[in-house]
């Protein structure tokens, strides 16, 4: 009915026995598009979830290189990529995994010049950087293009994930209406992070994409996860539309995408 190969049927058979799911669900993950912001720790779990669960396009945006110091945590890599771009060595990671998905690589920074047309180019976006501008950056491109967001962050033992529905619900401006000041807040080289936590707060964004993708659950939009891994601990936080974001506000005063580093403080 929803036109699956023999070989499909086999590989998302637990899928597909999922009444939530089904063979509607997993055809509408077939037929998706989803871009990730970043390959590195959380890109990673996120990439190889979603990859294996049969989202049909995944879109990579990173133009970074794999270093040895990645290892630790990034565990769409292997050693033997060392100094290839990271786009082109999970891509080999993720057809591996399932010669379904179709991996378009973007090895460029994401930057305001192109965030609009890479946005427009898929269903959904997962923020997985490790820095401000590119967070800010992924909220408002998402906003105004009105796509869904699904953003995660860690430092150190903690991590935070929520989902971004536009004008549904609060943005990640409404949740955080400045930056940090700069230097406030230590960089993972500086501080550090556990491997493992980016693995399960990618693993949660991967839950949340596939939700949203398939129209089951509930989206964790108007939610904050805030997890401590040190104490084992998870709390859900209720979070509310802010009316003067600058953003999604009943008057928002952000109608095109700006200068992030230089609104996170970092360039003049």
């Amino acid at each position: 009915m929803f036109g699956f190969t023999e070989e499909q049927i086999h590989r998302y058979a637990r899928h597909m026995v999922l009444p939530q799911l089904g063979g509607k669900g997993q055809r509408k993950l077939l037929d998706s598009r989803v871009l990730i912001v970043g390959v590195g720790g959380l890109g990673s779990p996120v990439s190889l979830y979603l990859a294996a669960a049969g989202v049909g396009t995944l879109g990579l945006v990173d133009n970074d290189v794999v270093d040895v110091s990645n290892l630790q945590r990034q565990v769409v890599h292997r050693n033997a990529n060392i100094g290839r771009p990271k786009v082109a060595s999970a891509a080999d990671a993720l057809h591996a995994l399932n010669p379904d998905v179709n991996v378009v690589q973007h090895q460029v920074t994401f930057s305001s010049a192109n965030a609009m047309e890479l946005v427009a180019e898929y269903d959904l976006v997962v923020e997985c950087s490790d820095n401000f501008p590119s967070k800010y950056l992924a909220n408002d491109a998402c906003v105004l293009a009105d796509k869904p967001l699904v953003w995660g962050a860690v430092f150190q033992f903690d991590g935070q994930m929520s989902v971004t529905l536009p004008r549904r619900g609060p943005c990640y401006r409404c949740i955080f209406p400045a930056p940090p000041p700069p230097g406030s807040v230590p960089t993972c080289v500086e501080a550090g992070v556990l491997g493992a936590l980016v693995g399960i707060v990618g693993c949660w964004q991967a839950l949340e994409v596939i939700k949203l993708l398939a129209g089951i659950g509930e989206p964790m939009a108007g939610r904050l996860l805030i997890l401590d891994g040190l104490a084992g601990e998870a709390d859900r936080v209720e979070v509310k539309r802010r009316s003067t974001c600058e953003i999604c506000g009943d008057h928002p005063t952000i109608h095109q995408l700006i200068d992030y580093e230089v609104f996170c403080g970092l360039r003049r």
